[in-house]
């Protein structure tokens, strides 16, 4: 808990000059044996949100896994996102569950879903030790509250339990957080700018929401504009490598698909509210159920802290803030306005600042408790301040993490295993058209061999992107594009899988719904509203 600790060097000893450890567990430093532990909390709180919801692993929990693994099993059969069918995703995602992708051919996509999520499980939970890898100079306090944050930051558990972007997202910018920064400092060696960028590239080659990083590195680069140049060119070869061979073979539909359908404008969206968002952005378990007071309370008691602690370390330290605090700091606050500030918002959103929210709550107070100069606080309240801390933040971490536990034991509102019905009823290999193609990846009914079959992965996101940015609610069915596509993959389908929400997605028209009902027979709703209709005269099974 001394000043020295802080200074905790890569072999684990204190500022490199303690004597070089013998051993076989010369490796189990103090700072090290926090980053395994906090890991191990993170990987089995990820694991446990599978575990405790029946359904989960091999079942239908979300929309957005559908298009993301969907578009890795299109790849893999021969079919071009963007060009071939929507995506509104740049091609990272889909780069990433290829291999998985592959895999399909022998266990089916049913299993192939179930394992995407199980490594992005991984991927969530390596987010962890990353993290602890990019402080772990600044000692165990440091390490401890960063690590322990981002292993039990609640949306980031949640966004770890299928395949969604965020988990990949924060694992590749974290990456190159680690190769770009050393120690405080941003690095001033040409490889690990140009290799750091190129990680950052490939983060946003997944999210395009990786620019909030990249933005802040290129500014704390200034005044060294080789520096600065040397990390965007490393940025630009990682992103565009990735995305070229997409953007040959179609720009003009991924312009729509990215730019139009994702960022673009949307005629009457609706807002999500300022408390849901920032329910969602402080992390807490069960923050959802929270009154307005409580969470505006917890809002201020967190801004107030890390305020409080940034000013009093500037002032005890008598020492301007290390560039890593700026990066972290100012990333928190523009990822921050960035949720705040479109009308769209959805939980897992949130996971992408847990890191950078945990960095900035613990890289001051590692400041005030290890870099006080003896004139201030003496070595032996110094170290008694340090174990105090490091104990209050270690009860605070265990605490949310059981929160976290108790949090996800809770039955969850999702569609959960695909009944049997349905995967009797329908062939593999048949034609199936659904508006949520996770029911067909967890069936194991998604690869058709049927000639003319659409390929469509993402209903909503095509309404998007063949109207310019309009959904169902808001006229998308009376653009003719729009139109003709979801005629012509009626026209195509043998079977027809519909949610409860089917209306949000498919853009129905009078026409559209006359002709599922002249051609098509319901022959099975499921205790969770799925609905399965079949084409007159085909046969069931």
């Amino acid at each position: 808990m001394s000043g020295t600790l802080a200074r905790t060097s890569a072999d684990g000893s204190q500022d490199g000059s303690a004597e070089p450890q013998h051993g076989r567990l010369a490796w189990l430093t103090p700072v090290n044996l926090v980053i395994i532990i906090t890991t191990l909390v993170a990987l089995g709180l990820r694991l446990y949100y599978q575990a405790t919801r029946p359904g989960f692993l091999m079942g239908v929990t979300e929309y957005d896994d559908g298009p993301y693994f969907g578009s890795a099993v299109r790849l893999v059969h021969g079919s071009m996102p963007y060009r071939d069918f929507v995506l509104v995703q740049p091609p990272g995602i889909t780069l990433l569950m290829s291999p998985v992708g592959v895999l399909t051919y022998l266990t089916g996509t049913g299993w192939g879903l179930a394992i995407g999520r199980i490594v992005t499980v991984l991927a969530g939970a390596a987010s962890v030790p990353l993290a602890g890898l990019l402080v772990r100079h600044r000692g165990v306090l440091a390490v401890l509250i960063t690590c322990g944050v981002t292993a039990v930051y609640s949306d980031a558990v949640a966004a770890a339990h299928t395949v969604l972007v965020e988990p990949w997202l924060v694992l590749f910018c974290l990456i190159g957080a680690v190769i770009v920064f050393d120690r405080d400092r941003v690095s001033a060696s040409t490889r690990r700018l140009v290799w750091g960028g190129v990680a950052f590239g490939f983060a946003g080659a997944v999210e395009g929401w990786a620019i909030v990083p990249v933005l802040v590195i290129t500014a704390l680069c200034l005044p060294h504009l080789r520096r600065a140049a040397l990390f965007v060119a490393g940025v630009a070869a990682g992103f565009i490598i990735p995305v070229l061979p997409f953007a040959i073979a179609a720009p003009d539909q991924l312009y729509r698909s990215l730019i139009t359908a994702q960022v673009g404008y949307r005629a009457h969206a609706g807002r999500v509210g300022v408390l849901l968002r920032l329910r969602n952005i402080i992390g807490f378990p069960d923050a959802l159920s929270w009154s307005r007071t409580t969470v505006l309370l917890a809002v201020l008691v967190v801004l107030l802290f890390v305020l409080v602690t940034q000013v009093a370390a500037a002032l005890v330290t008598r020492k301007p803030q290390p560039t890593l605090d700026w990066f972290a700091t100012a990333t928190t606050v523009l990822i921050i306005l960035m949720f705040l500030w479109p009308p769209q918002f959805h939980y897992h959103f949130a996971a992408f600042l847990a890191p950078f929210l945990a960095m900035t709550l613990a890289l001051p107070i590692s400041r005030l408790v290890a870099d006080a100069p003896a004139s201030t606080i003496a070595p032996a309240a110094k170290r008694q301040v340090g174990w105090v801390a490091l104990g209050l933040a270690g009860v605070v971490l265990v605490g949310l993490a059981g929160a976290q536990a108790r949090f996800e034991s809770r039955a969850p509102k999702v569609i959960g295993a695909i009944p049997a019905t349905i995967e009797r009823t329908i062939p593999p290999g048949a034609c199936v058209l659904t508006d949520q193609v996770s029911v067909t990846l967890a069936a194991d009914r998604f690869v058709s061999n049927v000639p003319g079959c659409p390929l469509m992965i993402d209903s909503l996101g095509t309404d998007l992107a063949l109207s310019n940015g309009l959904k169902p609610q808001t006229g998308a069915g009376r653009v003719p594009k729009v139109a003709a596509f979801w005629n012509e993959a009626f026209s195509h389908a043998q079977y027809v899988i519909l949610t409860s929400t089917n209306r949000r997605r498919i853009a129905w028209t009078l026409p559209l719904q006359a002709y599922l009902n002249e051609n098509f027979v319901q022959v099975y709703r499921s205790p969770r509203k799925l609905l399965l209709y079949v084409r007159k005269g085909q046969n069931v099974h």
